[in-house]
């Protein structure tokens, strides 16, 4: 890269949104251009630096979302998914990079994603951060290397403002060790337990959500056979690294053809 690519940032008031700024702020990689924010938020209009209690950033925040993405060279976007699915298509007008770090996005809203994808560049992942990624990777491998007498749990907590469940990354992990079995985490998914349910059925990957405080994130993929157990585990301690991680993707995808990609694309695992 020649220059330094112009940044948008989506959500600005948002604590990822927040978080994404300063990262891009502090980066001497890249340029905040623009900060969005929905129509008639208090934000808008005014200098986004001294929204976050900080120095004037010379950034307005706008509720002009195809203005801000035309000037920019990737988008990162943590908002929710109906908001992300109308930011792919500006960000495909302005043919930048869409890097999406939304939760809760169903199938068929993923599926919406495909038509910006052959316009721009989308990077979406439920989990932005190295570690996580790195552990995706060790739970297929773990999981092809196990047979059915080992159930399979994901357990995963985040802080009590946290509106979905399981979160992105738990979803990305049993996605992973359902691959790992060759099968469908649709057909074998086990979610949100409650009453009288039956003995645990061969070969289902649970999910258990625990909301509480300030928990930045944590998730445990566990194996669970008769006289033992494997964990493996994550712990974010920082969401820091989720912002890092999102500015590496929006640089990352600067000299890519159009099309979906994932954080294990940006991390060559």
């Amino acid at each position: 890269m020649t220059h330094k690519p112009g940044i948008v940032i989506t959500g600005a008031s948002g604590r990822m949104g927040q978080m994404l700024i300063r990262t891009v702020l502090e980066s001497d990689k890249a340029t905040l251009v623009a900060a969005v924010e929905r129509e008639g938020h208090a934000w808008v209009g005014r200098d986004v630096g001294e929204m976050m209690g900080g120095a004037p950033a010379g950034v307005t925040v706008t509720a002009d979302a195809l203005e801000a993405f035309s000037k920019a060279q990737a988008v990162i976007d943590f908002t929710a998914p109906e908001a992300t699915l109308a930011f792919s298509k500006l960000a495909a007008q302005a043919r930048a990079v869409h890097v999406i770090g939304t939760t809760g996005m169903t199938d068929e809203q993923i599926a919406q994603l495909e038509p910006a994808s052959r316009h721009a560049v989308i990077i979406r992942a439920g989990n932005m951060s190295l570690g996580v990624n790195l552990l995706v990777q060790l739970t297929k491998k773990v999981a092809a290397a196990l047979d059915e007498d080992f159930d399979i749990e994901v357990i995963e907590a985040h802080h009590h403002h946290k509106v979905d469940a399981p979160s992105g990354t738990a979803l990305m992990l049993g996605e992973a060790a359902a691959e790992g079995r060759g099968v469908k985490l649709a057909d074998v998914r086990d979610s949100g337990r409650d009453g009288i349910t039956g003995a645990r059925k061969r070969g289902d990957i649970g999910f258990t959500a625990i909301r509480g405080g300030d928990i930045v994130g944590e998730h445990d993929v566990l194996f669970a056979a008769a006289g033992e157990r494997i964990v493996l585990r994550h712990l974010a301690t920082d969401r820091a690294i989720f912002a890092r991680g999102a500015l590496k993707a929006a640089l990352w995808g600067q000299d890519k053809g159009p099309g979906q990609y994932n954080m294990v694309d940006v991390l060559g695992l």
